[in-house]
C-alpha cells in the first residue's frame, strides 16, 4: 500500500494531537505545524497526500497558506475554521479547498472525510492516467501538467474547476445532477448547497470563455458538456 502522509497544521496542540490519535490506527505518517510559516517550510520539503489546515493561525493564516500551496501543488487540504458562513466556505472553494469542518468537529467525522478524499484523489490520479491529451476544438486539456489551453493560452482552474471540467469531457453528453457533481468532485454529502456547484461552473465558464457553450445547463437537473453545442 502507498504510504499516506499528511500534514496538520494547527496552533492548538490538543487540536493536534486529536487528530494524530484518532488517525494512528490507520497507519497514516503525520507531521506537525503550528502555524502557517511553519507548514510552508515543511510543504517545500516533503510530498503530502493531505494537509488539515487551520485558518486562525499567528504569523500567517490558513488562506494565505492556502494560496501559497495551490500556486505548485493540487495536494487535497481540508480547512478547519470556526467559522461556518457560507461566505467562508465558497470563498475556500474558490480557493481550491476539498473540503471544510467547522470546530468543533467530530474526530471520527473528520477521518471519514479524510479517507474519503485520500481514495478519490488516488482514483482521480488513476482515472487520469489514461489520458494524456483531449482537445476539444480551441479547448485542450493536458492531464499530465493539469494544463488547461483556450485557443493556444493556458488558463488558470482551480483543482476543483479542473476536476470538473475532467468529469464532463469524459462523460459527453451525460447529464450531472448537482448532487451527483458534489459526490464526485467533493465527496460529501451537500443538500441544499447547490449554491457550490454553481458558483464553480460560473467561474469554469469564464475561465474556458468562448467554450463555455459546451457546459450546458440542463434545467431543473443539473448540467451536461456538449461538445456539439455550436454558437448562437
Amino acid at each position: 500500500m502507498e504510504e499516506v502522509k499528511i500534514l496538520i497544521v494547527d496552533d492548538e496542540d490538543r487540536i493536534r494531537e486529536m487528530i494524530r490519535e484518532y488517525t494512528s490506527p490507520d497507519g497514516f505518517e503525520i507531521d506537525e505545524a503550528s502555524d502557517g510559516i511553519e507548514a510552508l517550510e515543511m510543504f517545500s520539503q516533503n510530498q503530502y497526500s493531505l494537509i488539515i489546515l487551520d485558518v486562525m493561525m499567528p504569523k500567517m493564516d490558513g488562506w494565505v497558506v492556502c494560496r501559497e500551496i495551490r500556486k505548485t501543488s493540487q495536494v487535497p487540504i481540508i480547512m478547519l475554521t470556526a467559522r461556518g458562513e457560507e461566505y467562508d466556505k465558497l470563498f475556500g472553494f474558490e480557493l481550491g479547498i476539498d473540503d471544510y469542518i467547522v470546530k468543533p468537529f467530530s474526530p471520527k467525522e473528520l477521518l471519514a472525510r479524510m479517507k474519503a478524499i485520500i481514495r478519490r484523489s488516488s482514483a482521480t490520479n488513476e482515472s487520469e492516467t489514461k489520458f494524456e491529451t483531449v482537445r476539444v476544438e480551441g479547448l485542450v486539456i493536458e492531464y499530465k501538467s493539469r494544463n488547461v489551453y483556450v485557443d493556444g493560452n493556458v488558463v488558470n482552474l482551480t483543482p476543483k474547476e479542473f476536476e470538473l471540467l475532467s468529469l464532463f469531457v469524459q462523460n459527453p453528453n451525460r447529464v450531472f445532477t448537482r448532487e451527483q457533481l458534489l459526490n464526485s468532485i467533493w465527496g460529501l454529502d451537500h443538500k441544499g448547497d447547490d449554491r457550490t456547484v454553481d458558483t464553480h461552473i460560473k467561474t469554469l465558464r469564464d475561465s474556458i470563455r468562448e467554450y463555455r457553450r459546451f457546459i450546458v445547463t440542463v434545467w431543473g437537473t443539473g448540467y451536461k458538456f456538449d461538445a456539439g453545442k455550436s454558437h448562437k
